[in-house]
């Protein structure tokens, strides 16, 4: 009896601690990174900078944490920056409504008040395996399991930064599903003292590291959360963009956390990231988890010897500190603003700062131009008359007031009217107009308080006033929200097919943490409006409401970089900002990737290109980026099919400048532009070359 005793406890231990396999085929020994691969043990050694070296130290024995160790140099020797620490995920699923509106683009979703289940990722270390990746070593360990939703967990690092990425992989077979997840770093002895942060006024704040604290939603700026011990500082963050879900409000819904029982269902004391699965409880579209789609669901680390405020000062480089960064030649601007500081406010004859928080926090993000989209729904568009102009009167000073010689604040509305869908208004100049006539009424008239004024009853006249004033219009959220079905089914309008009409714009709608880039909706809306064969652009969009210092603003923002030396002076009109859009000379971006410079064979954007017959071209393009790079992408049509030559940019390296040429062939093509995309998903394209026969 003691012999079978002893035989199957010895089976159990065998099995408890038997060698999980490791495949190191993809491993290729460069760049300084060395893997070893002893006893469930994975050692990855990796150049975190010139000077320093980071070292993962992988446990694969199934009753061990995955992260026996985490080390970087400090003047040539390891100092351990945390250790016994095991990834924690927890997975929502939701129910997707395919079927109400416009399928995976749906926005007017509300999952949140759907029947949803939170789950613990549970990880079994099956197996693992290690591939190089230009620059980048991937470590791969199977299975991940969590509800319907089945794959692996990745860890990622970057050759040149302290940088590490860990992402649970996973996919269903379940149609119609939404997610969201949290995720963060755990241990029962954690070797931290304390736990730190940036508020939302910019100030380091810090607590104990006290493994009876319950877990805390903390408010943070720049959304990292640190770890911090005698030897160094963890940071944990979130792809600055891709994690959060497209919403109205820009609210601070507490993105980290820290403490036990996380949720109930991480039972270790822990640091991370979270959602709030409420939203702005207004409309809660969550993320999209089409069936046997590979979603990502991630986070990064990055490693400091030095203390948090240090740490975070790192961390805020991958976004410029959260502010657009000055480009030689250019100009920012971003679109969409339903701030409704006209009627909130100075209509409301409530208390008026000096300079409002709204202006101050576009300021403070390194915007130069805001297009505003005031009296959505609040205000009085078709009259009465003597309320309407009031009101523009009012929106027009406003701008003026607060625009100087390095901001401009400029005025625009969401008319939603004579179209179809939503679209927006933006004129070169302060302009009159009400959105109703009766068939007696004239298309303009004299008035004796704020002369020329327009009235427009249908889309004719609206056609009408955008030429006479030389203004621009474009479908706000194409086919989402309240556009869906547009442009499409008003393409062949003649206000479409003019060049008053200008486009659409570009906003992260939906999310879909298994795309490489961001919201694809539109960027194929770009592609087809090219080979509809109109000279139309896209531009970035918030689509955001109340602007406030405290917000996670950057989260939500993009910026267009218009081709402007200077601002212009808001006394004498804004055409020139109209111009570069019209020509599509600006590129945009999130942030974190420019691209100062774009030609083919010595054109730049938005201008035409005779091919030779050959068709060959050649791409010149600056980079300048913060996250390495993962991919270009050159996108040409011939006026019926989009055509896509991806180009490997793994190679680089965090923090760089580079003039990158590509030789390509455009024979028979119509049209091309340029897309680049980081390792956070962040990214920048361009507008079209238009491409002559």
């Amino acid at each position: 009896m003691k012999a079978r005793l002893f035989l199957l406890l010895l089976i159990v231990s065998s099995f408890a601690y038997a060698q999980i396999p490791v495949d190191l085929s993809g491993y290729q020994q460069k760049n300084g990174v060395t893997v070893v691969s002893r006893q469930n043990t994975l050692v990855i050694n990796w150049p975190a900078s010139a000077k320093e070296t980071g070292k993962l130290v992988i446990d694969l024995a199934k009753d061990k944490p995955l992260f026996s160790s985490i080390q970087l140099t400090k003047g040539g020797r390891f100092k351990e920056i945390a250790k016994a620490l095991d990834p924690a995920f927890v997975l929502t699923v939701g129910k997707r409504d395919l079927i109400s509106q416009n399928g995976w683009n749906i926005f007017f979703d509300k999952t949140n008040k759907l029947p949803h289940t939170s789950y613990a990722v549970a990880l079994s270390k099956r197996d693992a395996s290690v591939q190089s990746h230009g620059s980048r070593t991937v470590i791969r360990v199977s299975d991940i399991k969590a509800a319907t939703f089945s794959g692996a967990i990745e860890i990622t690092v970057y050759n040149g930064s302290p940088l590490v990425n860990i992402a649970v992989v996973m996919a269903t077979e379940v149609d119609s599903t939404a997610i969201l997840y949290d995720a963060g770093l755990t241990s029962k002895l954690p070797n931290w003292k304390t736990i730190a942060w940036s508020d939302t006024d910019g100030k380091m704040q810090s607590v104990p590291a006290d493994l009876n604290q319950l877990n805390k939603a903390q408010a943070v700026k720049y959304r990292t959360i640190i770890g911090a011990g005698p030897t160094g500082s963890l940071a944990v963050f979130p792809a600055p963009h891709q994690y959060f879900y497209p919403l109205d409000e820009a609210f601070n819904l507490d993105f980290t956390w820290y403490g036990t029982k996380y949720r109930s269902l991480v039972p270790d004391f822990g640091i991370g990231i979270r959602q709030d699965l409420m939203g702005d409880k207004r409309w809660v579209p969550w993320v999209n988890a089409p069936p046997k789609t590979r979603q990502r669901l991630n986070f990064f680390c990055l490693l400091s010897t030095d203390t948090p405020d240090k740490a975070l000062n790192e961390v805020k480089r991958f976004t410029h500190n959260d502010k657009y960064p000055v480009v030689p030649g250019y100009k920012t601007m971003s679109s969409h603003f339903h701030n409704e500081y006209v009627m909130k406010v100075l209509l409301a004859e409530k208390p008026v700062p000096e300079v409002p928080n709204f202006v101050n926090v576009f300021k403070n993000t390194g915007v130069d131009i805001v297009h505003l989209a005031e009296f959505h729904y609040t205000a009085h568009p078709k009259g009465p008359d003597d309320q309407r102009l009031l009101e523009l009167k009012t929106l027009h000073d406003m701008c003026k007031r607060w625009s100087d010689k390095d901001f401009l604040l400029l005025p625009g509305e969401e008319p939603n009217e004579f179209f179809g869908g939503h679209w927006l208004s933006f004129f070169p100049k302060p302009v009159y107009w009400i959105m109703s006539r009766k068939p007696e009424m004239p298309f303009v008239m004299d008035d004796p308080t704020y002369g020329k004024v327009y009235r427009i009853g249908d889309k004719t006249d609206m056609l009408k006033l955008l030429e006479a004033e030389n203004g621009l219009a474009w479908t706000a959220h194409a086919r989402t929200k309240g556009s869906t079905g547009f442009p499409d089914k008003y393409k062949d309008e003649e206000f479409y097919k003019s060049d008053r009409f200008f486009g659409a714009a570009w906003k992260n709608i939906p999310a879909d943490l298994s795309e490489p880039r961001l919201s694809r909706r539109v960027l194929d809306l770009m592609d087809d409006m090219a080979n509809w064969g109109l000279k139309k652009h896209v531009i970035a969009e918030a689509d955001l409401f109340s602007i406030e210092p405290e917000n996670e603003m950057y989260a939500h923002l993009n910026v267009n970089y218009l081709q402007l030396d200077k601002l212009p002076d808001y006394n004498k009109g804004w055409q020139p900002v109209l111009d570069v859009m019209q020509q599509g000379k600006f590129f945009v971006s999130t942030g974190e990737v420019l691209l100062p410079t774009f030609t083919v064979n010595g054109k730049g954007a938005g201008d035409s290109l005779t091919l030779a017959r050959d068709g060959k071209a050649t791409i010149m393009v600056d980079m300048d980026w913060t996250f390495p790079l993962t991919f270009a992408e050159i996108i040409s049509g011939d006026g019926k099919q989009v055509f896509r030559e991806r180009i490997d940019l793994t190679n680089t390296l965090p923090f760089g400048k580079q003039k990158f040429t590509f030789n390509t062939n455009l024979k028979g093509k119509k049209w091309v532009r340029l897309e680049v995309w980081d390792a956070a998903v962040n990214g920048a394209f361009t507008q079209q070359m238009w491409v002559k026969e």
